[in-house]
């Protein structure tokens, strides 16, 4: 670690311990805005350190944004971003994180669950951070560190700056938004409000990688209607939604076109839930792909298959919509290669050789680099997120935070500060 990062690990550790006991899960079927009220106990908690640690503007938004700003001695101002809710892919209740001290190198068996192990063998960085602190839960819930560890971070950089005011850096703008888990996470951040020429969001996982690239995404629903009547006099004319929803699924792509098959830059078709009665039924998908041609493929590969399956029922009704959840950031932050190249620049700055590759997934910043911010990724140094093997390294959370303060002395120069085309976009200016 730089000098800079072993002094932010213990600050970090303990905001890390603190915000992941909160139950911030966001919920895919609410129709309010956050969609679960607990995740402002975490926004409120966190509007209230950063009035401690000193920064300005301080606001707890009516849609549960928290925003604040850090003064800077000049350069553009850098906004910096991560996610407050958690997965419900497992529970976040009673979230009992353990610090295993000077990992020897071994499985780690979680005591809530033993029969929960995080196997070295199967974790291959895990394996290397022989020595580091790790930070796992008690094999009952997930951790959280999606996002809490990129929240601890930012709130433990900006903490650092502000106590180090003979540190020349940029302005900074910080948000923690609310369901990103469930794709709602920008749907009300305003831009213009957030007032910043540019952001980073952390929520990314190995240590020295920035994404770039992620998924262009859609949610493709089926609504099915039947017909239900009484089983026992139903012959010829019941119409069973149910079964006619299997036959969709069981139509899908085998060998390709699903998570389990592909890899790399290949998209895919997933069934994320179906539910229903006899007389109606309802199938959710994700549809993803780097391609946006290949992703209206997907799309009407589902349109397709409905029309079939319509066809050989016709008293059934299969209604199909399509909704945009969003676009592959690249073809909006190679508009302006500076703001990336930050980040890269940063991480080196940290000790790290920096890297990227696409990410099969999408983040918060993929939406708002479409709306005009650009907001490329930044790694957090936690792993195997919405699992309750979910685990993060003490050290590499540490390096992260230390990303961020050279991030923010970089945009401070003045030969980075002229680089970025957008850096003049806003009318926020330094204090």
């Amino acid at each position: 670690m730089t000098p800079i990062a072993a002094e932010l690990a213990d600050d970090v550790l303990q905001r890390f311990l603190r915000y992941v006991q909160v139950d911030t899960q966001s919920d895919d079927d609410s129709e309010t805005y956050p969609s679960t009220t607990k995740q402002l106990d975490l926004g409120k908690m966190l509007a209230d350190e950063l009035r401690e640690i000193g920064l300005e503007d301080v606001e707890l938004t009516e849609h549960g944004y928290v925003f604040a700003t850090l003064p800077g001695s000049g350069g553009p101002t850098v906004g910096l971003i991560a996610h407050m809710d958690t997965s419900s892919d497992e529970s976040g209740t009673n979230v009992k994180p353990q610090v295993i001290r000077d990992y020897d190198g071994g499985d780690i068996v979680l005591p809530g669950d033993t029969r929960k192990v995080l196997r070295a063998s199967e974790n291959p960085i895990l394996a290397e951070r022989k020595g580091h602190d790790i930070v796992t839960t008690d094999g009952t819930t997930l951790l959280g560190a999606d996002d809490k560890a990129g929240v601890a971070e930012i709130m433990g950089a900006v903490a650092y700056l502000a106590a180090h005011p003979d540190i020349d850096h940029a302005p900074i703008r910080v948000c923690f938004t609310v369901d990103e888990e469930v794709g709602r996470g920008v749907d009300h951040f305003d831009i213009e409000r957030f007032g910043a020429d540019f952001a980073y969001t952390l929520d990314g996982s190995e240590i020295g990688r920035i994404d770039d690239e992620t998924f262009s995404a859609s949610e493709v629903r089926i609504r099915i209607e039947g017909h239900s009547v009484h089983p026992g006099t139903s012959k010829d004319k019941m119409v069973n939604a149910i079964k006619l929803a299997a036959h969709i699924v069981e139509r899908l792509p085998r060998d390709d076109r699903s998570p389990e098959t592909t890899e790399g830059r290949e998209g895919f078709v997933h069934p994320t839930r179906i539910s229903g009665t006899t007389a109606e039924a309802e199938l959710r998908f994700i549809a993803r792909d780097f391609d946006a041609q290949k992703l209206a493929e997907h799309e009407q590969l589902l349109r397709s298959l409905a029309d079939e399956v319509g066809a050989e029922e016709p008293r059934a009704t299969l209604t199909v919509t399509v909704e945009e959840s969003y676009r592959n950031m690249k073809e909006f932050l190679d508009a302006d290669p500076a703001v990336t190249e930050a980040a890269y620049e940063a991480a080196r700055r940290t000790g790290f050789e920096p890297w990227s590759e696409p990410i099969r997934g999408g983040t918060d910043g993929a939406m708002l680099s479409a709306r005009g911010l650009l907001t490329p990724n930044i790694y957090t140094g936690a792993h195997q997120f919405h699992s309750v093997l979910e685990w993060a390294s003490v050290q590499d959370m540490a390096s992260s935070a230390a990303t961020i303060v050279e991030l923010a002395k970089l945009w401070a120069e003045p030969d980075w500060a002229s680089r970025s085309s957008t850096s003049d976009r806003t009318a926020a200016s330094p204090r």
